[in-house]
């Protein structure tokens, strides 16, 4: 568990977050709105060195990005998802097969495709200006 209170503790944060996940490329955070998760994405991706604009797949569920390397980066948003089958029919399964990273927001709507290993990440708000941060190897 670690506690931020700062925008610029999240850099950090993310920097310790990757060095924690080890080999580990599947991400999944929950939290409620506005607790910080498309904010330490957009930390995590900077640090795997992705140059594109970074931003919540909102509507479009998934964006990828792509490293200064050429690899690709997976962002999902999943609060908009109302049945299992628009993430079934997006193919959310290959994108998770594929070695890359995915960054999955509200993982909890597709839990049932979601593979078996995985780093939980839970965000929560503590003030305006501190969120808790929790996360395990699963």
């Amino acid at each position: 568990m670690v506690l931020i209170s700062q925008q610029e503790a999240l850099k950090e944060t993310a920097h310790a977050l990757l060095d924690y996940a080890k080999n580990q490329k599947i991400f999944l955070l929950e939290g409620h709105l506005g607790s910080g998760k498309t904010t330490l994405i957009k930390h995590l991706c900077k640090l795997l060195g992705v140059a594109d604009l970074v931003n919540s797949p909102t509507f479009t569920l998934v964006n990828e990005y792509q490293t200064i390397e050429g690899d690709s980066i997976y962002h999902f948003d999943c609060y908009r998802i109302a049945a299992l089958r628009e993430a079934i029919v997006l193919d959310f399964e290959s994108y998770f097969a594929s070695g890359g990273y995915c960054f999955v927001e509200w993982p909890s709507k597709i839990e049932a495709i979601l593979p078996l290993h995985y780093l939980w990440v839970q965000m929560e708000i503590q003030t305006p200006t501190t969120r808790k941060l929790t996360c395990s190897h699963i």
